[in-house]
């Protein structure tokens, strides 16, 4: 998610040189910065969020149509948090927040609307995914992705 977003605010929402203060504390936009950083947020103790929060997830959006439901609980183990003071101008740009905490307005999904299936997430997936129990998130993502393949190989039979 980290990484997309910082793609996304680059090169859609035309914020040169965006970055997370991870990989570059000069940055002039600070898209994500550690979570003692953010506004409000005061004496953590530790500097990672780390174990399992509440996600509640937009309706009629990729995240929400992959669980089923619209509040989650998922595991974290990250130093990094998005910046909300950049919501509304990546938002205003096509930026869809499908994922937020409730607790602490942190973001924890991102989606672009008019793609066939792009979901960035800023927890693990894989700490709850087995192999015959996959994560929602990645049976839905391969699911799009046969799904296209059905529709593109369909399209070259017409052609």
């Amino acid at each position: 998610m980290q990484c997309a977003t910082i793609e996304f605010a680059r090169n859609i929402a035309a914020l040169n040189n965006a970055n997370s203060t991870e990989f570059s504390a000069k940055t002039p936009h600070k898209i994500f910065f550690k979570w003692r950083e953010l506004k409000g947020i005061q004496n953590l103790g530790g500097t990672m969020r780390l174990g399992q929060f509440l996600c509640r997830l937009k309706k009629y959006t990729f995240a929400e149509k992959a669980y089923g439901k619209t509040d989650v609980y998922e595991r974290h183990r990250h130093r990094y948090e998005f910046n909300p003071d950049y919501e509304k101008v990546l938002t205003k740009a096509g930026l869809v927040i499908s994922g937020k905490n409730p607790k602490h307005n942190l973001v924890e999904i991102i989606e672009i609307k008019n793609h066939p299936w792009f979901l960035g997430c800023q927890f693990h997936p894989e700490f709850k995914s087995k192999p015959l129990e996959p994560h929602p998130l990645f049976k839905a993502f391969i699911g799009a992705s046969y799904a296209y393949r059905n529709k593109r190989n369909k399209h070259k039979q017409k052609s």
